[in-house]
Parts: structure tokens; C-alpha cells; sequence
């Protein structure tokens, strides 16, 4: 029997999963929508997997998570390992390509920018409070436009000259692309504006004071968009790596480091009918009031998270 690992990346818009080998080759994949339940899209993720995997020929032997909800998911999975987005990515796009600078990342609420040398992280940055350089951005505008988010690079490649859309915040660009429709823009180069709106509300804020510099790979699920590659690519000058597992790289990247732990827990696929739980209950111990978060798998406690005190400690088992 050999042995893999299996990386988790769950995001507020989008959960990944990858199953390597001992070679780092992904056996298996897949990406779904979380939904709002990041209990649920794992155990979708999981069913998903296990019709791909050969349990005959492996055995999941440690697994890793990453992402927003990576602690949560990381517990009711048993997880080896769960890191920050950052270092996951870095870790799953260096395995790949060694040489890489610069990591452009959009993911559907989310953004962030990684800046590497000699395969180490020695900057980033994040975005979490404009989605106007976003995934959702894009879907929101692409149903405002009346086509799907799919036909959205294509048609953006037909424009010959995008129009300027204001990029500063979610707000000002859909008021600005009405009145743009309004006034006769052509629906190309609204389109094509849009992406050249979200590399530049990018480059401006999670960007902004980073240098920048070749080889830059991009990727998260707006990696996918070719009018937002060539926006990327026309406004930086620059060639714009996209790896055919673009979405699935901070998946790769955690699955690596759970194999890399050398902590083995086998894995069985058989979570679907397990419930888990999360309740917060709010701690009056003392001033803080803190919430704290406890996790139970068939009505027993299994983890709890939020305390700052000893007082916490112990409403946690209560």
C-alpha cells in the first residue's frame, strides 16, 4: 500500500482538495462551491474524492488544511497540519516553479500577493475589505451584463478599447459601468474594462509598495479568466504564468507540508454520516467576554478555540 496526503484549502466562495503521492503528483482533485457551510462542502469534497482514489493501491495517511476556514475543518478532519494561506500557496507554486517572484493570488472574496526569493516568503499582502478586485466582483457583473463568468475573458479579448471603469470599490465600479452602458460603451470593452478595473484596484491596494518582479505566477479561481491574465500582462509588462492548477495550489501547498510533517494519522473517507457541530458560547468569566468556539462530533466535544484565560479553559468543557 502507498501512501498519500490530502490538502484542504476552504475558502468563504470555494473548497479544494488534492490527494499526492510520494512524488507530489496529484491523484486526485476537485473544487466545489462551499456555500456557506464549510461542514458540508468537505464532506461533498470527500465523497468527491473517494470516487477518484484507488483505495486498493493507497492509503491517506496524514492531511492538511489552509484557508479561512482551515481550523474548523482542520479539527473535525484529524489534520496533521493547518497553515495560514500564505505559506500554503508559497509551498504548493515553488513546488511547481522553482524560480518563482512574484505570486499573483484572486480568489472569489479575497486577494493577495507573495513575494519570493530564492524560494522564500520575504513579503505579501492581503485584501479582505474590497471585492472589487475580486472573483465575486466579476460574477456580480457578469449577471448585471446578462452572460456567464465563463464568457467573460473571451469577449473581453475582442474589445479594442476597454473602457475605463473606476476601480476604487465595488460601489463606484457598477454605477460607472451603467452609466458606461448607458452611454453607448460597447459591451466588449465594458467587459475587458472590468478586468483591467480588477488587475488595477489589485495592483493598487495589495500591490501597492511591493516590488514586483518576473517570474509571476497567478492564480485562485480568477486566475481562470484569460481577459484578466492579459489585463495583468498589459499593464505590468510582464508574461503571466497560470498553471493548469492554478485553483488548487494552496491545496497542493498544504497537502505537501501535511506530508512533510511526518505526523501519520490514516485517514478513512467515512465522514459522511458523522454530525458535527459548532456552537459559541459567550464566556462571563471576567471582562473580555470572549466567545468561544466548541466543535462536537456526534454530540461529543472534540475541540474548542477563543478563550484569552484559564476561566475560559474551563467553560470550554462545561
Amino acid at each position: 500500500m502507498q501512501k498519500c496526503y490530502l490538502g484542504i484549502d476552504i475558502g468563504s466562495i470555494s473548497t479544494k482538495g488534492v490527494i499526492i503521492d510520494e512524488n507530489n503528483n496529484i491523484i486526485a482533485s476537485e473544487y466545489l462551491y462551499t456555500e456557506g457551510s464549510p461542514i458540508n462542502a468537505v464532506k461533498r469534497l470527500i465523497a468527491k474524492l473517494k470516487e477518484q482514489f484507488n483505495s486498493h493501491k493507497y492509503q491517506v495517511v496524514s492531511v492538511g488544511t489552509t484557508g479561512s476556514a482551515r481550523k474548523l475543518i482542520g479539527t473535525i478532519l484529524n489534520a496533521s497540519i493547518i497553515k495560514n494561506e500564505i505559506t500554503a500557496h508559497a509551498i504548493g507554486t515553488t513546488s511547481i516553479y522553482k524560480d518563482v517572484k512574484t505570486i499573483f493570488e484572486i480568489g472569489g472574496q479575497d486577494s493577495k500577493i507573495i513575494i519570493l526569493e530564492n524560494g522564500i516568503v520575504t513579503d505579501y499582502a492581503m485584501n479582505t475589505l474590497c471585492a472589487a478586485g475580486t472573483g465575486s466582483f466579476l460574477s456580480s457583473q457578469a449577471k448585471r451584463l446578462g452572460i456567464e463568468v465563463e464568457e467573460f475573458g473571451p469577449i473581453a479579448l475582442t474589445s479594442k478599447n476597454p473602457t475605463n471603469i473606476a476601480a476604487r470599490c465595488t460601489v463606484f465600479a457598477e454605477s460607472d459601468l451603467v452609466h458606461k452602458a448607458q452611454i453607448g460603451h460597447k459591451k466588449e470593452d465594458i467587459i475587458a474594462g472590468l478586468c483591467r478595473a480588477v488587475v488595477t484596484n489589485y495592483l493598487n491596494n495589495v500591490g501597492k509598495g511591493k516590488r514586483i518582479k518576473p517570474p509571476i505566477v497567478f492564480q485562485g479561481g480568477v486566475s481562470k479568466n484569460i481577459g484578466v491574465i492579459k489585463a495583468f500582462e498589459d499593464v505590468t509588462g510582464e508574461k503571466i504564468t497560470v498553471d493548469k492548477n492554478s485553483h488548487l495550489m494552496g491545496a497542493l501547498g498544504v497537502a505537501i507540508l501535511a506530508k512533510k510533517s511526518k505526523i501519520e494519522k490514516p485517514f478513512t473517507f467515512d465522514i459522511e454520516d458523522i454530525n458535527f457541530e459548532t456552537k459559541g458560547i459567550e464566556c462571563h468569566g471576567c471582562a473580555n467576554n470572549c466567545e468561544i468556539i466548541c466543535v462536537s462530533r456526534n454530540n461529543q466535544i472534540i475541540d474548542s478555540w477563543g478563550n484569552r484565560c484559564e476561566r475560559g479553559k474551563i467553560m470550554e468543557h462545561n
